[in-house]
């Protein structure tokens, strides 16, 4: 998909959008490092759905020729989602997004933003790290049951 990217609120009817984004984006991304266990509980699970049930409203979405290709949602001081269609990778959605989610929290008086990712994913650590983001702790990442390492990551606004 080519063309420019424009950023919106999130919209109800954007929801199938929205599970495709993020199964394409668990796939690709936490899939290969996990358990065959938590592979399979994810799977069963409804918790991609009720996440996006439960929380829409506060997405911000990128959209491309008609197309959500990525999301952001954050709350507070922390940015818990930012996902980017693989396929659309590297075109600057994700810098998007993330400026978008600090600038709004920067206006909500918010001084730090804080996200979380974990340690086998060195792309998005570098991709935080280059929009200035230090990693300020890990621990072990109890929500996959898989053996993984979170890792805290802080910035300045």
């Amino acid at each position: 998909m080519t063309g420019p990217v424009a950023l919106r609120p999130a919209r109800a009817e954007d929801r199938e959008a929205l599970l495709r984004l993020l199964e394409a984006t668990f796939h690709s991304t936490w899939e290969p490092q996990l358990t065959q266990e938590a592979k399979a509980a994810f799977r069963a699970s409804t918790r991609v759905a009720d996440y996006v049930d439960g929380c829409w409203q506060q997405f911000t979405v990128a959209e491309s020729a008609g197309q959500v290709v990525g999301m952001v949602h954050w709350q507070g001081d922390f940015i818990g989602a930012l996902h980017v269609d693989p396929h659309e990778a590297r075109r600057g959605i994700g810098s998007a997004l993330l400026g978008h989610a600090e600038s709004a929290m920067r206006a909500g008086g918010v001084r730090f933003a804080q996200l979380e990712t974990d340690t086998f994913n060195r792309p998005a650590r570098d991709f935080y790290a280059a929009h200035g983001y230090a990693e300020a702790a890990q621990y072990p990442d109890e929500e996959w049951k898989s053996g993984l390492t979170t890792v805290l990551m802080v910035k300045a606004l």
